[in-house]
């Protein structure tokens, strides 16, 4: 979709937020809390967590935080994209979603506060632990504190990094989790029932790299996949169109169907059961467990 930038505000240092609309006001497709969406910027394509309110469908909402060492994406939104400028925007698209649960444990780390503020709003019992390098680095406190002593702050310069292990997690519990990795591979050690987290990056990948077969079960074609190489590129040089974006198995958009052979989820995106299925494949990072795999292609 190629919407309008309506408005752009600084919502904390470093990070601002994109008003998006279509052309002439038209409604936007729903979404539900979670859901991200891609925007076209130059040096490619990167997602942003939807952080407005889901029952407003006339316009999108994203955060942006300046990251000084990234591809010039945040760089552009921050210094050149004004409102009135147009920006090509995806579908939203949510493997983050709001599970039902008695109640919830909700853990943001800076900027990864974004997917997790539409889900305050349809949660109903939760308490939110938020942390970030400083009060002012920490967007949307002014619209946390209409939810009082639900919500605690934690700027680091102030009272030091989240106690982790003194959180009270009771059973029936959902335990939701964004911000930087640090933070997740903390929150993943803890070792919670039920945890459900949400990457920007992705995890280090320090599996062995072994070749394989791929087979296009629409054509019968069987294309080798070295051990330097991924499906999405090998499928993409024999002229089969997978979409795709990220390209590091953290945004889902080249979610492929399995019919046969044993995937090696390597994406950030799959929850364990869904890899126990096996019925699909991040097609960017995933490999092979099995000498072939079929693939709904």
């Amino acid at each position: 979709m190629k919407l309008l930038v309506e408005t752009k505000e600084e919502v904390a240092d470093g990070v601002v937020r994109l008003t998006l609309r279509a052309p002439g006001g038209a409604p936007l497709p729903p979404w539900e809390p979670g859901a991200h969406v891609d925007l076209e910027l130059p040096g490619g394509v990167r997602q942003y967590s939807l952080c407005g309110r889901p029952e407003d469908t006339s316009a999108y909402q994203v955060a942006v935080l300046r990251e000084p060492a990234g591809r010039g994406g945040a760089a552009y939104v921050h210094d050149e994209l004004r409102p009135g400028h147009e920006v090509e925007v995806s579908l939203p698209r949510n493997h983050f979603p709001l599970v039902p649960a008695e109640r919830y444990l909700f853990i943001a780390g800076g900027v990864g506060i974004t997917p997790i503020l539409p889900m305050l709003a349809r949660a109903t019992e939760w308490q939110l632990v938020y942390g970030g390098r400083t009060r002012s680095s920490m967007a949307f406190t002014g619209d946390l504190a209409r939810y009082g002593d639900r919500v605690t702050l934690h700027p680091q310069d102030e009272v030091g990094l989240l106690d982790l292990a003194g959180l009270p997690v009771e059973p029936g519990t959902a335990v939701y989790c964004c911000g930087p990795e640090p933070l997740l591979a903390a929150v993943e050690a803890l070792g919670f029932d039920d945890l459900h987290v949400e990457r920007f990056t992705a995890k280090p990948d320090d599996g062995a790299r072994t070749a394989f077969e791929v087979e296009l079960a629409g054509s019968g074609r069987v294309l080798a996949v070295p051990a330097d190489r991924s499906i999405l590129d090998v499928v993409g040089e024999a002229g089969v169109t997978v979409l795709s974006s990220c390209r590091e198995g953290t945004c889902g958009t080249c979610e492929t169907g399995v019919l046969g052979g044993t995937p090696d989820h390597r994406d950030t995106v799959l929850t364990e059961a869904e890899r126990e299925e096996g019925e699909v494949m991040m097609l960017c990072v995933s490999r092979a467990r099995s000498p072939r795999l079929v693939l709904d292609l």
